[in-house]
């Protein structure tokens, strides 16, 4: 037995044993059913007294806490009820999601995690993961060593300094790894006492934070160079002792540090980075549905990556990838992709070049015979790369608000007869476009793919679902099929079979006018179908042993939130 519970089964049904009880008991969210115990284990735990007399089941419980939550007046609001009601009664917490999944994903991940995210000192109340600082680097082994951490399997850690598209949040940065924890449960099945939510303190240079009072993190500026890599091997390397076959998630770190601690990591654990593989694949089976809905092949479109950040080049790199499989080879794959940072085209002499963007950066007589809206070595805009090549594809992943402009979008629609368009910047308030203004200006003929949720757009006497390329349709998957695989590294192949498994659950496949992307609601069982083809293709890489059940495998690993009876075991002496 763990330090708090373990499960049974007996005569076919789950049974939780644990040793505590009372308040003690009530105080556990993983184990709390609040009205729901019965009266035969409010005798075994001692729980009269402590709870009203009413005997409850989770249904009402639902009823209870989802009129609750419709009294809230804002999106924060209904957050942070969330986030007490997580650290209250886990099962309840989850099975309200998993009955009202497309109306409560925006509340507990994007966008509204972004805001909880910058208000996370304002909401903290109970503690919830590890928030390892830099002043306690000497400590990591032993606060990982606590007996309440035997279970973890898998940690999603972020260092809080670039969320979302709001930048350095510090120690508010946790919210992330909470709220893609909460997912992995949620939509993947993963048992919560697997998870752990992990941000590493290493301070902040939000200024804004630092002289607010009541900001619970590190009140220091953030740690960079030779200290900051040293303290994130430090992490590594106790993550490594105390559960040498445990999955790691990276998420939220800064462009170069994202891309660099992946490759320093890659090879030496399980591990990935959402922000550069997750949505590259997420956004990669989306743009397979879009293409099969234009009827023009991958391979024969032109892309322009608005934003080559850690998720841009991610991306970029999986296309190319999928491009090679269509026959063409990586370099014409390549000039198929038209890149872009904060300087305009990525192009021989333009400022702010990092090493991940090298292979996409255009020559200067490549450009030859392009008519440009400014001469010489001025930086070749968006409009001018649309107007000249053609583009077929657009992909913003910038957070710059607006930037997918009237100008730009109409001059696109002018080179292609269905625009494919993805403004993917999060949250809602830095996307590059709207997309009833994607579809205004491309009288209803572009394909819309967006990184936050937006409302259905009333366009031409029809309702348009607007596809959201979302992580949350491909991580809780790709971390299911990894932990039931036991699968020891994260191959690139397992990130593409992941793409192409939600890309064959596409309605668009069937009807090009049907919506790129499952319902939300149906996401439970998108992580399934992903879960299944990552674990196939981590067999097929050669990184986790055959298994002749790998189906039967995931559905005896899927937990479901629902209530249990419970024993009560006697503490040894």
């Amino acid at each position: 037995m763990s330090a708090e519970f373990d499960s049974i089964l007996r005569a076919g049904k789950r049974v939780v044993r644990t040793r505590l009880s009372g308040f003690d008991l009530l105080m556990n969210p993983r184990l709390n059913k609040g009205t729901a115990f019965t009266e035969e284990e409010r005798d075994a735990f001692g729980l009269h007294g402590l709870l009203p007399p009413h005997v409850g089941t989770l249904e009402r419980q639902r009823e209870r806490r989802k009129r609750v939550l419709d009294s809230r007046p804002n999106g924060f609001g209904k957050y942070s009820n969330m986030r007490d009601l997580q650290d209250n009664d886990e099962t309840l917490f989850y099975s309200l999601i998993a009955h009202n999944i497309e109306e409560l994903l925006p509340i507990v991940y994007t966008p509204t995690v972004g805001e909880g995210c910058q208000r996370f000192s304002e909401i903290w109340r109970k503690p919830r993961g590890l928030y390892l600082s830099y002043p306690e680097r000497a400590r990591f082994d032993r606060i990982l060593a606590n007996p309440r951490y035997d279970a973890v399997r898998c940690i999603v850690v972020s260092d809080g300094e670039r969320i979302l598209g709001l930048g350095d949040q510090g120690t508010g940065g946790m919210g992330i790894p909470i709220g893609k924890l909460a997912l992995y449960t949620a939509l993947g099945g993963i048992p919560p006492e697997h998870c752990l939510p992990v941000l590493l303190d290493v301070g902040t240079d939000n200024e804004a934070l630092l002289r607010d009072p009541i900001y619970i993190g590190w009140e220091h500026k953030r740690i960079r160079g030779q200290e900051y890599d040293d303290f994130v091997e430090a992490f590594v390397a106790a993550v490594e002792r105390r559960w040498p076959h445990i999955l790691l998630q990276w998420e939220d770190f800064a462009g170069t540090n994202a891309t660099r601690l992946l490759e320093r990591y890659r090879n030496r654990l399980c591990t990935f980075n959402d922000d550069i593989q997750g949505t590259a694949a997420v956004t990669t089976a989306t743009l397979l549905a879009a293409v099969n809905a234009t009827a023009i092949p991958l391979r024969d479109q032109t892309i322009a990556m608005f934003g080559s950040g850690s998720a841009g080049t991610g991306i970029a790199d999986l296309l190319v990838s999928a491009m090679i499989e269509q026959g063409l080879t990586a370099d014409q794959a390549r000039r198929r992709i038209y890149a872009f940072n904060r300087y305009g085209l990525l192009v021989e002499g333009v400022e702010g070049i990092r090493p991940s963007q090298l292979p996409f950066v255009r020559r200067r007589h490549d450009l030859d015979g392009w008519q440009l809206s400014a001469s010489g070595s001025a930086p070749i805009s968006l409009l001018d790369v649309v107007r000249n090549a053609g583009i077929t594809v657009l992909v913003g992943t910038s957070a710059q608000a607006g930037a997918f402009t009237e100008e730009v979008v109409r001059e696109m629609a002018r080179h292609t007869p269905r625009p494919v368009i993805f403004p993917l910047s999060n949250p809602t308030s830095r996307s590059e476009a709207a997309p009833a203004d994607l579809l205004c200006w491309t009288d209803g003929r572009a394909l819309v793919g967006t990184g936050s949720p937006f409302a259905p757009v009333d366009f031409g006497g029809s309702s348009v679902r607007i596809a959201q390329v979302n992580n949350s349709y491909i991580f809780p998957g790709l971390a299911l099929g990894i932990l039931v695989a036991r699968a020891a590294r994260v191959t690139d192949g397992m990130i593409m079979a992941a793409a192409r498994a939600l890309a064959s659950l596409s309605p668009a496949r069937a009807d090009s006018g049907a919506p790129l992307l499952p319902p939300i609601a149906d996401s439970r069982k998108v992580s399934r179908v992903v879960a299944q083809a990552v674990g196939r293709q981590a067999i097929a890489d050669g990184v986790a042993v055959p298994v002749p059940d790998l189906d039967d495998r995931i559905d005896a690993y899927v937990w479901e939130p629902e209530y249990v009876p419970y024993e009560h075991v006697a503490s040894p002496c």
